[in-house]
């Protein structure tokens, strides 16, 4: 004898037992844009992915709604603010190089403070090679293969190069992302929920289940890491 099929849930239901959902991961996107904004333009947006992950979930799959909902949830408030009129994707991409650039250099300020630098015989030259690469790989990974030739370091591009450059830009953040594969499993989820997710450090680190502190350097040596795999692959 066959068991009778699952009941679907009420939509409504649904909607309702998500609500603190939408309200903390609005609450988080809130805290993370680099412009004042209103919480509940965020919580609006996010309500609208909540409807349609409540449309299309299947108990049948074996899971529970809320995880079913998160990232359709979370994918329709970035969706909303990169609509807004105020702002763009190219400007919250600079806000994130940004923050990431200034992780880069306080966590090498840390460890020099700590005795814990790359090489106490390092020569200013040196580490300033090794600063470069690392914040170059920052700014490759705080865009996306869709991006302008516009970005962090390069706000006002000249017209004439922005064809090539869109190109190469898309051509490195592919190889980039591919890249990021090879890295270490704690470096590897440290830095796809940074750049390809949109999770800050401190979230990432939650994520990995590491300190802020030990995320900081582990992100650090990824992109040392990942710097050195770019040359090899012949991308200087």
């Amino acid at each position: 004898m066959t068991s009778p099929p699952e009941e679907q849930p009420n939509v409504s239901e649904l909607i309702s037992e998500a609500q603190g959902l939408v309200r903390s991961l609005a609450m988080k996107v809130h805290r993370s844009l680099p412009i004042p904004m209103d919480l509940d333009d965020l919580i609006a947006y996010g309500q609208l992915g909540l409807a349609e992950a409540a449309q299309k979930y299947d108990p049948a799959e074996g899971v529970r709604f809320t995880t079913f909902a998160y990232y359709r949830v979370r994918g329709a408030i970035y969706d909303g603010v990169s609509k807004m009129n105020w702002t763009s994707r190219a400007r919250l991409r600079r806000a994130r190089f940004r923050e990431m650039a200034d992780d880069v250099i306080q966590s090498d300020a840390t460890a020099t403070a700590e005795g814990d630098a790359e090489s106490p015989s390092e020569s200013d030259a040196e580490w300033l090679g090794r600063m470069t690469e690392r914040l170059a790989i920052v700014y490759l990974a705080s865009g996306d293969e869709n991006s302008d030739a516009g970005g962090p370091l390069n706000d006002a591009p000249d017209r004439h190069e922005i064809p090539s450059k869109v190109v190469a830009n898309r051509e490195m953040q592919l190889t980039l992302r591919k890249l990021v594969d090879q890295l270490p499993a704690d470096a590897r989820r440290l830095i796809s929920s940074i750049y390809f997710e949109g999770f800050s450090l401190t979230e990432a680190a939650e994520r990995v289940g590491i300190s802020k502190s030990w995320a900081s350097r582990i992100h650090a040596k990824g992109l040392d890491q990942l710097a050195q795999s770019l040359r090899r692959s012949g991308n200087d």
